[in-house]
């Protein structure tokens, strides 16, 4: 079907997604799928009124959202690392567990914003409005303690193929941390030792796994948690040969 975004100043449209889901489904549920549709299509976000987008665990890393109307947006995990929001009305959205890792908050109004386990190293929040915010326990974490891998997505190939299971359902599987079943993000994590183990319990799986990608692969930003089975482990295959390519002299 499709739906029609328009920009939060004028009330002119925007652009027009196409997007597949129930002519009855929930405002929220149609707006947040139009923003997935925008990213991959790389409609203009900016300005847009996407005011109570459903948006759980989104991957809107490095987008560009700046003065868009997100008040009220249900963001819980979304992947905001890097993403443009300068100017953004983010009033009453729901933050929690949000990556916002070196995102552009500039003037951004967060008043009332659930903020809390939200990571938030290196954002930008000069001029941000940010009364009655819930910033409980927004996570605090040294660079120093954030473990790289080289070659991340090979390490996670070998161990996979060396006995393990790829379950993108689970953040880890039978066994917990120390088992042989972890989606891409549990991998990322198991394979990092301890002190993968240490950043989890700081700032939860997928957080903690953002961390470790970002920090072993600089420039490249963290994959997407919540594919399936069969396009992740694509992915990886696709990273790991990329990165043993790199290594050859």
């Amino acid at each position: 079907m499709k739906f029609e975004i328009r920009n939060r100043f004028t009330g002119d449209i925007q652009f027009t997604a196409e997007i597949k889901c129930n002519e009855g489904a929930k405002t929220s549920i149609k707006i947040g799928l139009a923003v997935k549709w925008a990213i991959k299509t790389r409609a203009n976000l900016a300005g847009a009124d996407l005011a109570g987008a459903d948006l759980a665990r989104a991957y809107l890393a490095r987008a560009y959202l700046a003065d868009a109307n997100l008040a009220g947006a249900y963001l819980a995990r979304a992947d905001l690392a890097g993403a443009d929001l300068a100017g953004a009305d983010l009033a009453g959205a729901y933050l929690a567990g949000a990556d916002l890792a070196r995102a552009n908050l500039a003037g951004a109004n967060l008043a009332g914003a659930n903020l809390a386990r939200a990571y938030l190293a290196d954002a930008n929040l000069a001029g941000a409005y940010l009364a009655r915010a819930d910033l409980a326990d927004v996570s605090k974490i040294e660079e120093s303690n954030i473990p790289v891998i080289p070659q991340i997505d090979a390490v996670i190939l070998a161990a996979i193929e060396a006995g393990g299971t790829l379950d993108m359902s689970t953040w880890h599987g039978d066994g917990g941390w120390c088992g042989t079943t972890h989606c891409r993000a549990g991998w990322a994590v198991h394979c990092a030792g301890q002190p993968g183990r240490d950043l989890e319990e700081k700032v939860g799986t997928q957080i903690a796994a953002a961390m470790i990608y970002r920090a072993s692969r600089p420039g490249q930003a963290a994959p997407w948690f919540y594919a399936s089975d069969e396009k992740t482990m694509a992915d990886i295959r696709k990273c790991a040969a990329e990165q043993i390519g790199e290594s050859k002299p």
